[in-house]
């Protein structure tokens, strides 16, 4: 049944089509509309005006329900943020680990309430800072990490069982997990205790961040050992944070993002029951991570159809039943690729607009990047911004007392269905593609065939296109300043960073036990050749000493390397 009462929306309709031929069509001929079409960064076209007409069938109890219950689009928890508000979590993560602990400890000091750590390119892609390819490359973009001492180092003074941590690498995942495990061993700290999120998204790497380091299936093994083994022995660590981040990152349209990586959640979920898992177990323990984009609105509605269609999903497909199961809850993140160079005090206010609306949409961690992250690494002036941003936004606007305040907007709730609708049909797309044997097998199909780095291909050259043509204005790119401020004072990358983490990593490599260490990547090699969970033989190797490229060079030996399409 729908929520609006069918007379009183005839008689709006009425009422809306006597004010088109009337006071509208009068002020259109005096001054018309500056554009023909007005559209979401999307491309979504919008309309003039919404009205109950715009979401005739919407059923409140079908479609919106109440805070923490089925479907869930208005909040994953009966309170939301008036018991507690979503979490504070800067990424950090530059040269090696003994300085991001420093940065870690400056971010707590101001208000950061779980950590993130943000890893370089060889620690992403499975190389040791010693390897050739690493070169150049160490500590720069990222922390390096090669071995458990490493992560020892990188949480050194900090409360592992009181701070959330988040660990954000996808094909290495169960190595540098394995590295936090062994470390909380060391520590004395129990792994029930341990509370946050490895990203671990394998299947996203082939068309997002493109940081793989391992072909698809032995890539997604992986990801499914995590799962297998937290589920058991780690029972409130966040298994995967599919990642919808990196995907919107790479240009994809709003509905292209909720699409394609509740297709990845799916492909894990249907993994996890063929290891013989209810989805009761480990759909809990499934959280997800979304961009928020420039065009308000849209980001707001993406974030509660996204919510709403994984409750079905696990709901009507999957069965599950435990409600926990059944929810989409997230990290935020502001986009990067919408900051600009040019003005970057300009970015201060884009980032409080998409922070503002990953609270509205009902996020349930967020990191507002640094407006100085279009030149560099973030300065700590711009990560205290960052964090001052959430607390105003928390603390000072509002936003916070009340639950899904857009909830029942004619506007916000047509563009919830049309995405949620979009992102269902490339869900089938993707279905088709394997033949009839569910998600999984369509997912490797797109991966492998180009289907998904395509779409966001056209994507993304048609955002980059109306920027180009003037259709969509960008302060400092298209929309030009008279005078922008000066560059802020960047951060200032160590050059020694490298040098000092190479010497870490020889030093440990001379003082092991080499016999352990190799016996233990034998045995990992003869695991991963069978169907035994890898985990474990990873565990022993990270306390082997075994560094993080001689992990990933074992699996290597056994999946081999992946060969991209390259499809951009």
């Amino acid at each position: 049944m729908g929520i609006y009462d069918k007379q009183a929306a005839e008689r709006a309709r009425e009422d809306e089509r006597a004010w088109e031929s009337g006071e509208l069509r009068r002020t259109l001929e005096r001054a018309p509309e500056s554009q023909d079409r007005f559209l979401t960064v999307s491309g979504r076209e919008i309309q003039r005006l919404y009205t109950p007409s715009s979401a005739p069938a919407l059923d409140y109890a079908a479609d919106l329900g109440f805070p923490g219950a089925y479907p869930f689009t208005r909040g994953v928890y009966p309170t939301m943020y008036r018991a507690r508000q979503w979490t504070r979590r800067q990424i950090a993560g530059f040269g090696t680990a003994v300085a991001t602990n420093e940065r870690y400890k400056y971010l707590l000091a101001h208000g950061q309430t779980g950590l993130s750590t943000d890893f370089d390119h060889p620690t992403l892609t499975g190389y040791d800072s010693l390897h050739p390819l690493a070169e150049g490359e160490v500590g720069r973009l990222g922390v390096a990490i090669d071995t458990a001492r490493d992560m020892s180092d990188l949480f050194d003074g900090i409360p592992i069982d009181k701070v959330s941590i988040s660990l954000t690498i996808n094909h290495p995942a169960i190595v540098l997990l394995s590295f936090l495990l062994a470390h909380a061993e060391q520590a004395g700290v129990a792994w029930e205790t341990l509370r946050g999120t490895v990203q671990n998204d394998a299947l996203k790497e082939f068309h997002g961040q493109k940081t793989f380091a391992l072909p698809p299936r032995g890539a997604y093994r992986m990801t499914m050992d995590v799962v297998e083994f937290c589920t058991r022995n780690v029972p409130n660590w966040n298994t995967i944070s599919i990642s919808g981040y990196h995907t919107r990152e790479a240009g994809s349209t709003a509905g292209q993002e909720v699409g394609f990586t509740l297709a990845q959640g799916m492909a894990y979920v249907e993994g996890g029951l063929r290891r013989g898992l209810s989805p009761d177990e480990f759909g809990p323990r499934l959280s997800f991570f979304f961009g928020v984009h420039m065009d308000f609105f849209e980001e707001v509605a993406k974030l509660r159809a996204a919510r709403r269609l994984w409750a079905r999903i696990m709901k009507e497909r999957y069965g599950a039943t435990d409600p926990r199961a059944m929810l989409c809850r997230f990290h935020a993140q502001t986009l990067g690729s919408t900051l600009i160079r040019e003005g970057p005090l300009n970015n201060l206010i884009r980032g409080s607009t998409q922070a503002m609306a990953a609270a509205l949409g009902g996020a349930q961690s967020l990191h507002v990047s640094g407006y100085d992250e279009a030149h560099d690494i973030p300065s700590e002036d711009a990560m205290r911004m960052s964090l001052n941003t959430q607390r105003i936004i928390g603390n000072e606007t509002g936003v916070a007392n009340t639950i899904d305040p857009l909830g029942g907007s004619f506007f916000v709730e047509r563009l919830t269905n049309e995405i949620e609708e979009e992102a269902r049909a490339y869900i089938n797309v993707i279905e088709d593609m394997g033949g009839g044997e569910g998600v999984l097998s369509g997912m490797f199909a797109a991966i492998e065939n180009g289907y998904i780095e395509r779409e966001i291909s056209d994507a993304a050259f048609d955002y980059q296109q109306r920027i180009e043509d003037g259709a969509y204005q960008v302060l400092g790119l298209n929309d030009r300043e008279e005078e922008p401020a000066p560059p802020p004072e960047l951060y200032e990358h160590d050059d020694d960073e490298e040098e000092r983490q190479v010497a870490r990593l020889e030093k440990v490599v001379r003082e092991r036990d080499a016999s352990r260490a190799d016996a233990a990547l034998d045995a990992l090699r003869h695991a991963a050749r069978g169907d035994e969970n890898t985990m474990p033989f990873i565990m022993e190797a990270a306390r082997a000493d075994a560094s993080e490229g001689e992990i990933m060079a074992a699996l290597r030996d056994v999946f081999g390397d992946h060969e991209d399409p390259a499809v951009f």
